[in-house]
């Protein structure tokens, strides 16, 4: 069976806390409009319901439903009904009416657009039709100074708060979008960006070499023999290993390097406006502490790194084929005894 609530109880909470906040101040606006009609004492006492009641009751309601947005919806919709009741029962009083219903529709358009809005309408109605059938139709057209008063708390007050509720969800949902963008361009292990992520930002580095003509520095970053240290002591330490280079990368890089995760085993930077020297000597660095890791999982494991470096020429017709010199200096980083740096031209830069 689906779990209680379901989805909408982040919406349920919110409108528990405005219909509570609404239906209080309309209740000073409703009995202001029904005291110089004398009601009968049923009518005070489902005033009150309405008023105190309701919004707690509907609440649980949603609570226990198995899908609380169509809760909320139908407890909507019975606002907006009850909004068109007062408005008939009140003899269409034209502050306290109007305010009652434009209330009620305000939050329809809020939660639904103008098709619940539409709904809304139509609940109204059937509220409307419910107060002509119990008390004999009729139309108050003035508005008295005390009922004027007691209408503006409403007007004034819940707008502002409904406005504030929507402002806060809107910060919200911005905020859990700018998330869900960062999740989706980083990879969940190291926590550096992805595959993906990682070559739409060596494109955009690309480019404004091309456009400035600056220099830039790629390396790629294999851990050697990867795949004897899962089967040597297990896919738990590798996973191990590959944090702890994270971990070292960005400690070594500056704020403006790019640090991905390629795949598997590979490591990828990016290091803008960095001569060739200087990426050797930071890879060279990175590559020194992180073979000086120690490991509590097995004080034996010992892992080193090997790593093509290529700078950015002219003469690349795109980010591909820079990239691919950086792969081309990587294989013969690991065809030569690995656990060093190399550059694209096959020089070496240091090797142990």
């Amino acid at each position: 069976m689906p779990a209680a609530g379901g989805k909408g109880l982040p919406l349920a909470r919110r409108l528990y806390t405005s219909r509570t906040l609404g239906l209080t101040l309309g209740f000073v606006c409703v009995v202001f409009g029904m005291y110089p009609l004398n009601p009968p004492l049923w009518v005070w006492v489902w005033m009150v319901i309405n008023a105190f009641v309701w919004p707690s009751l509907g609440y649980q309601l949603s609570l226990r439903s198995a899908n609380a947005l169509r809760s909320e919806r139908r407890n909507l919709l019975f606002d907006s009904f009850c909004g068109g009741f007062w408005a008939g029962a009140m003899h269409f009083n034209p502050l306290p009416a109007v305010t009652s219903l434009s209330m009620m529709t305000m939050n329809n358009v809020a939660i639904g657009g103008l098709r619940f809005m539409l709904a809304g309408w139509v609940a109204q109605a059937l509220g409307i039709g419910t107060a002509l059938l119990i008390f004999a139709p009729s139309f108050i057209a003035v508005t008295t100074e005390a009922q004027l008063y007691a209408c503006l708390p409403i007007l004034m007050v819940y707008p502002l708060a409904l406005g504030w509720i929507c402002y806060r969800q809107a910060v919200t949902l911005t905020r859990q979008k700018h998330e869900f963008l960062a999740l989706s361009r980083t990879d969940s292990l190291s926590g550096l960006l992805n595959h993906g992520a990682w070559k739409d930002h060596l494109d955009i580095e690309f480019q404004r070499c091309r456009r400035e003509q600056q220099g830039a520095a790629i390396a790629l970053i294999d851990i050697d023999h990867f795949k004897l240290i899962n089967d040597t002591y297990g896919h738990v330490t590798g996973d191990i290993v590959l944090r702890q280079l994270s971990k070292v990368l960005r400690q070594s890089l500056r704020i403006p390097d790019l640090a991905g995760r390629y795949g598997g085993d590979e490591f990828c930077v990016i290091l803008p406006g960095m001569p060739l020297n200087r990426a050797t000597e930071v890879m060279d660095a990175l590559r020194d502490r992180f073979n000086a890791l120690a490991y509590a999982q097995d004080p034996t494991l010992r892992a080193s790194l090997s790593i093509g470096l290529a700078l950015y020429q002219p003469g690349h017709v795109d980010a591909i084929s820079w990239l691919n010199d950086a792969d081309l200096a990587l294989y013969e980083a690991k065809s030569n005894g690995r656990n060093r740096v190399n550059a694209a031209q096959g020089v070496w830069l240091r090797s142990v």
